[in-house]
């Protein structure tokens, strides 16, 4: 089994993990392994490429802008044969 040290923890990141620890009867070693354990184990929902893109450019307040009327299409070209 492999093992991490973690440096510059904050106080009270320590502190919360020390009472959690105590609330669950675990070391705060073992408290630390558990959560690992259980946030690692989750998978990860596919990631959505458009609804991330989506997500970024849309704001929050959802402004409504006024599209313009379009015009109808024109016809298709009508070619003619050059008579000799």
């Amino acid at each position: 089994m492999a093992s991490i040290t973690i440096r510059n923890l904050d106080d009270d990141i320590k502190q919360r993990l020390r009472v959690r620890a105590a609330e669950h009867g675990r070391s705060m070693e073992g408290e630390a392994r558990e959560i690992l354990r259980r946030v690692m184990g989750e998978s990860a929902p596919p990631r959505n490429l458009a609804a991330a893109i989506r997500a970024r450019l849309i704001p929050s307040d959802h402004v409504d802008l006024e599209l313009p009327a379009r015009e109808s299409m024109r016809g298709p070209p009508e070619f003619g044969r050059e008579s000799s």
